[in-house]
């Protein structure tokens, strides 16, 4: 499968890396939920070495609760919010 999208590609990269996941970063869909049933089952200390890998990563920061929930649903969620803050 090859993934059009480089930020995305990069996204699958980092969750992979920071949260040691037993996946590839391959075998990450771009609209699998994160979080919940049918996900890739991390829990609220994962969302948390997210939110920090996102501010070292991409200088996105995500202070606010409510849009932490909705920007880690899935990875392209998680592109949408770092396409905001960098003004794409």
């Amino acid at each position: 499968m090859n993934d059009p999208d480089p930020l995305n590609s990069q996204i699958k990269e980092m969750l992979v890396e920071n949260l040691m996941l037993q996946t590839t970063a391959a075998e990450i869909g771009d609209d699998q939920p994160l979080f919940g049933p049918g996900s890739l089952g991390l829990d609220s200390v994962d969302a948390l070495q997210i939110v920090v890998a996102l501010e070292k990563n991409y200088g996105l920061k995500i202070s606010n609760p409510q849009a932490a929930k909705k920007a880690l649903q899935t990875v392209n969620a998680i592109a949408a919010a770092i396409r905001e803050h960098q003004g794409k």
